[in-house]
């Protein structure tokens, strides 16, 4: 890119956001954006700001200023750090009136130089001094001092860890001034209400950087004010969030209780003083109040959990934390409660982990009052018609009660429960939508409770002794087809929760199939009575294998029945568990019928012409057949013929053929791979016959079309036959064939970075040859490809793609020490030997700085794994090959700030170089790459 004037660049500002030609905007933004990664988006953004012509074009260059600062501030030298530091400065206070959104992105600009610039000391302070006293200055002083504590975790800038600590030693420091400037600020401007929203967000941006004195905050004015704030009903809305904000960032801010004891009484007593305030807001119906007394009682109960677990009813235990977040219960709107869903949970949890039963005891009445609230929100409409939909924001509420109900029900006690909720359905005659909601809640607690049914028959000798399950099954397959909609549904739902009371009781069997099928043949109901069919074939397999033709029926006339995908799927996955129950002799004959429909479908597709040059899509059909495949597991003993083998053999020709029809849609043949894979699977070595043609199929299309879904399915092959002497050549061959175009694809420009799927793909294959036949690898000439390919793609930061290569680069040095009593031990270690030799020093040197600066802290395990490896393998040479590597990383930021010691890199090399288990190798890599982030 050539300099441009300020001219253009105003003109590209212009036209992104007032040419009327949408292309124009496009061509103005790509411009625009290739400008900001340029050098000389620096002058031209300082350029603009001080011309001042207007809002947008000042936003754009307060933005490139903030953007240039955060990624790219090793472009300027030293020595004019100062200069920008006092430009960005004067822009601001002359800026300070044109547009709120500017103020706030050059704020960001001056605290990200300030957060890497190291010779400025003492920023906070300096900037307190000069604007404090210009009451017009304050809305901009305020606003840096609000973003720089945010900052300071920023992803966006790599500062490291030494230098954070310096800031954030340099922040505690001065958080008293702040904080009394906060001060000071409320009482020169009174009920200024948006300057008390500025103020409020401000130490709340300080609450949360965990750096204000508790016992200084404990007797400031300015918690007084929040409080006064949040207990008035004039109180406006955005006033009131903002202090909301502020009560939950100190909340937070003293998680840990005891070591903030003063100011954790105040705010316990300032949030315990606003349930009228919160009545009050409901009875004025202003829910946005509602919802931010709720997030605040919240916190409360977060930050004071273990007190309350530790001592409940006593001091900052007090149960009255519970009871405001039982009040929000109440509330009609169900958004209310939902805020508190995370606090019951852990609540559930701690209580799980004490298993007190007079802890448990005490918090039961909490919990049983919480379940009621829950089921009278998960009420439908009276007035609602069909079934309850799952998709939209109040289904997805329900989905999240059912998932608390099952965290929390150990409590009250599953079968307890499960009976009370019964009996409220049998004694009263309550109207369809709350019987709805009762069976919704019934279904959640099911799970565990058929799990308790299971043992206590078990416990009792086989003796039934809980009729309430029994009774209830009953009664839910007599419903008559009259009630609404929606209670079968629910009740179906139920049913297939309840399946292994029926496995338990088979003479329930019959009545529950009938009652499913009722519900099959009906388009409302016809999935989720395909997915209750499921899970009973799922628990009852042996118990359904008098009921197979059926079930074979059923699945025969799939289409018949008004079933979504994933229902459809997932009855003929329950078929194929049946089926695998049957005797071996019946097995392939079922088997062929079962396949015969969608065969027969693929068949009908490849004879048909393609419309307009596009074959129909198969892949509804290739997918009925891969969880067939997938599922049909008999136990076949050695020496036996696998029953499915014949099957297998007679369908392959109709998937061979799919594939080449569709080779060049990397969905369809990925469907296509998908079935292949769970059909060798389901034979095992019983696949052999497929081999050739399958291997030069796959081969001869991924020359042309690379789909990254073929070097997945060799992996299945080498995992299956890897370890037979005959095929090894064959896949080393396979192995070699798919390598070609795959390293022509990923050595284009980011060729890693645009195929994360194929990097996944190829070392899985390669991690399966290193398990099956490592000598078959080692010996040939395309493993020092594949280790050069797996050191560059150590940067990738994509967390499939990078776990696979790890693992690679892992089982292939650990091969040169594991199973030392094998013949071909000595030739592994040979030749690991000689793969160290040649590239143990690049990869040692990539892994480091791999993790300091391209990867994400949850990658580190696996880059500690792989070193832990290389120093298994030889550790005198791995010492001498970590100290070059360290020497090699940078020790100094672009703004002067110590990133690394060289203590801290001799410690860290010491950590790693003596640890004795891979755990410590993973612990000293966590502090050390904290240093460069």
């Amino acid at each position: 890119m050539e300099k441009p004037t300020v001219a253009l660049v105003y003109q590209a500002v212009q036209a992104l956001y007032h040419d009327p030609d949408p292309a124009g905007k496009e061509r103005a933004s790509v411009w625009l954006g290739e400008l900001q990664r340029s050098m000389y988006a620096w002058e031209m953004a300082d350029q603009l700001l001080q011309l001042k012509q207007d809002v947008e074009s000042c936003y754009f260059a307060a933005q490139t200023m903030k953007m240039k600062i955060q990624t790219s501030f090793y472009e300027l030298p030293p020595e004019t750090h100062i200069a920008l530091r006092d430009s960005l400065l004067s822009h601001i206070q002359s800026l300070k009136d044109l547009s709120p959104i500017i103020v706030t992105q050059l704020a960001l600009a001056i605290a990200d130089l300030a957060l890497q610039m190291a010779s400025w000391k003492g920023c906070v302070h300096t900037l307190i001094e000069k604007y404090s006293n210009d009451v017009s200055s304050m809305t901009f002083l305020i606003e840096i001092l609000t973003v720089l504590p945010e900052e300071v975790h920023s992803r966006s800038l790599r500062i490291g860890a030494n230098r954070r600590t310096e800031i954030i030693e340099d922040l505690a420091y001065y958080s008293s001034t702040v904080v009394t400037l906060l001060g000071s600020c409320v009482e020169k401007t009174g009920s200024d209400e948006k300057m008390l929203i500025k103020v409020f967000r401000c130490l709340g941006s300080w609450f949360n950087l965990g750096v204000l004195d508790s016992n200084f905050m404990a007797n400031n004015q300015l918690l007084m004010v929040l409080f006064q704030v949040l207990q008035r009903d004039e109180t406006s809305t955005n006033l009131h969030e903002a202090a909301s904000d502020c009560v939950c960032s100190a909340l937070y801010a003293i998680e840990n209780v005891d070591a903030h004891m003063p100011l954790a009484l105040q705010l316990f007593q300032g949030v315990l003083t606003l349930e009228t305030a919160y009545h009050m807001a409901v009875a004025r119906e202003d829910l946005d109040k509602v919802l931010n007394y709720c997030r605040i009682f919240t916190e409360l109960c977060e930050t004071f959990l273990e007190t309350t677990v530790r001592s409940p009813g006593q001091g900052m235990g007090d149960l009255r934390t519970l009871e405001l977040l039982l009040i929000c219960a109440g509330h009609p709107q169900y958004e209310v409660v939902e805020i508190s869903f995370n606090f019951w949970y852990r609540l559930g949890e701690h209580l799980y982990k004490t298993n007190d039963p007079a802890l448990h005891g005490i918090f039961r009445p909490y919990i049983q009052r919480l379940l009621h609230g829950l089921a009278r929100h998960c009420q439908l409409d009276p007035d609602h018609e069909g079934i309850p939909e799952d998709t939209d924001d109040f289904g997805e509420f329900r989905m999240r009660v059912s998932d608390l109900v099952k965290d929390v029900i150990f409590l009250v006690g599953s079968m307890e429960c499960f009976s009370q909720l019964y009996s409220t359905l049998k004694e009263g005659n309550p109207p369809w939508e709350v019987t709805e909601a009762v069976l919704f809640i019934m279904a959640a607690i099911a799970k565990s409770n058929c799990d308790m049914y299971v043992t206590n028959t078990f416990s009792n000798g086989g003796v039934e002794n809980n009729p309430t399950l029994t009774e209830v099954l009953e009664q839910v397959v007599l419903l008559p087809e009259t009630v609404h909609i929606a209670v079968r549904y629910t009740s179906i739902e139920l049913v297939g929760e309840m399946s292994e009371v029926v496995d338990r009781n088979p003479r329930f069997l019959d009545p529950v199939l009938n009652y499913l099928m009722k519900g099959l043949r009906e388009k409302p109901l016809a999935s989720v009575a395909a997915k209750a069919i499921h899970n009973i074939c799922s628990v009852c397999r042996d118990h359904m294998a008098q009921h197979f033709q059926g079930l074979l029926d059923i699945a025969r006339a799939l289409d018949s029945f008004a079933l979504s995908t994933e229902a459809a799927v997932g009855l003929l996955k329950g078929t194929a568990l049946v089926l695998a129950r049957l005797p071996l002799d019946k097995i392939a004959e079922c088997l062929s019928d079962l396949c015969a429909v969608q065969v027969m479908a693929l068949k009908k597709l490849l004879s048909q012409n393609p419309s307009n040059g596009k074959a129909a899509d198969p892949t509804v059909w290739l997918d009925r057949l891969a969880v067939i495949f997938r599922h049909t597991n008999p136990i076949v003993e050695n020496g036996q013929t696998h029953p499915c083998q014949k099957v297998i053999q007679e369908i392959w020709p109709v998937l061979s053929e799919t594939l080449n029809t569709h080779q060049a849609d990397n969905r369809i043949v990925e469907r296509c791979c998908r079935c292949l894979r769970f059909a060798v699977r389901c034979v095992g070595k019983g696949s052999a016959s497929l081999l050739q043609p399958l291997v030069t199929q796959m081969v001869s299309v991924y020359q042309v079309y690379p789909h990254s879904c073929f070097l997945y399915l060799g992996s299945i092959l080498v995992d299956e036959y890897g370890m037979e002497e005959g095929c090894r050549q064959g896949l080393l061959d396979m192995l070699q064939a798919l390598c070609m175009p795959t390293f022509q694809l990923l050595e284009q420009p980011n060729g890693l970075r645009n195929h994360p799927d194929t990097v996944d793909d190829l070392f899985r294959l390669a991690t399966r040859f290193v398990q099956r036949s490592p000598v078959t690898l080692l010996s040939s000439g395309i493993i020092v490809h594949i280790i050069q390919c797996a050191i560059a793609a150590t940067t990738l930061d994509h967390r499939d793609a990078n776990c696979s290569v790890m693992k690679f680069v892992r089982d292939l040095i650990h091969t040169g020490v594991s199973n030392d009593h094998e013949d071909d031990f000595e030739v592994r270690k040979q030749l690991i030997g000689q793969a160290m030799e040649q590239h143990g020093q690049q990869l040692v040197t990539q892994l480091m700085h791999t993790c300091c600066f391209c990867l994400p802290p949850y990658t580190l395990p696996d880059v500690a794994e792989v070193l832990w490896e290389i120093m298994v393998f030889d550790r005198p040479t791995f010492c001498r090959w970590l100290e070059n590597a360290l020497k090699g990383l940078p020790k100094e930021t672009s703004g002067g700030a110590v990133t690394v010691t060289h203590k801290q890199l001799t410690d860290f090399h010491k950590q790693v170089t003596s640890a004795e288990e891979c755990k410590q190798v993973c612990w000293a890599i966590r502090e050390f790459t904290r240093l460069f982030r």
